[in-house]
């Protein structure tokens, strides 16, 4: 816990965990709603009930509370202390003294520390493992807590070639410069919705994107676009080269969801050896 502080504080390290905390002010019940959804789209299942759920790099808490509501006995953990903090407070709202959601902190980079948690009948982590400095060892050291015909459902940043370059000085940037901070992310603001806000008010719809946006995952568009911009460290993949990585190690694909911009692309896999 004190190393994600101290990478924190040397500016190593975007603040997730107080993002997430921002986030958790306006999480109300159509939001989880819609993150229970994504989770039966994705899964293609409607209930968890019996099923092992691990989530990796809890951020919020949000999808460990969602699979929670679905039945699932959920195991939550996170390396940024503050992300943990969220994840307990969700349950402490809606699952008080729940001895099936187990939360700590952790490291998906700990070989020690996942080797203790045994195998689940789901492993999850949207949007995390790009974020820890190592992504294709992340990657690896998930492999062995997906039980034999259990999903992995994980969700990382699309390469764009250069402009996944630009966003990585950009990012590097916000986190070392904090007077550059406003401009950054009016910039992203900008690159993530300008089109779109200009659409809606040309269709007599001002803003109407931008409030559909929790439909969506549940997600809120805003903390969003704080966390993309300050997101650091900041690694990317191509679909295919996720899809071969996993290939080769025994995994079938099952679902996916690709994004052509700067969003995540999203997998689900399925254990066969």
């Amino acid at each position: 816990m004190t190393e994600a502080i101290d990478e924190i504080h040397r500016r190593d390290r975007f603040a997730f965990g107080a993002n997430w905390a921002r986030f958790l002010k306006t999480l109300d019940e159509t939001r989880i709603a819609r993150a229970e959804q994504s989770l039966q789209d994705m899964l293609g299942l409607e209930r968890l009930e019996g099923r092992r759920f691990l989530d990796a790099g809890s951020g919020s808490g949000l999808f460990s509370l969602a699979a929670r509501r679905l039945g699932a006995v959920v195991h939550s953990f996170d390396y940024d202390p503050q992300s943990v903090a969220c994840t307990q407070e969700l349950k402490r709202r809606y699952f008080p003294g729940d001895d099936a959601w187990q939360i700590e902190q952790g490291s998906v980079l700990d070989r020690d520390y996942l080797g203790r948690l045994g195998q689940f009948d789901i492993v999850y982590s949207w949007g995390v493992l790009h974020h820890t400095g190592a992504m294709w060892q992340a990657l690896e050291n998930i492999i062995p807590l997906v039980a034999p015909q259990g999903l992995l459902f994980i969700a990382i940043y699309n390469d764009q070639g250069y402009k996944s370059r630009r966003w990585a000085r950009i990012k590097r940037a916000y986190n070392r410069h904090v007077w550059l901070r406003p401009l950054l992310l009016a910039y992203g603001l900008l690159q993530a919705w300008g089109l779109t806000l200009v659409r809606d008010i040309y269709h007599l719809k001002p803003f109407a994107s931008w409030r559909a946006y929790k439909n969506e995952r549940g997600m809120s568009p805003w903390w969003d676009v704080v966390d993309w911009i300050g997101g650091w460290p900041y690694e990317v993949a191509t679909p295919e080269a996720i899809f071969r990585f996993y290939r080769d190690r025994g995994f079938r694909l099952q679902e996916l969801v690709t994004r052509q911009g700067y969003g995540c692309n999203e997998f689900v896999f399925v254990r066969e050896q």
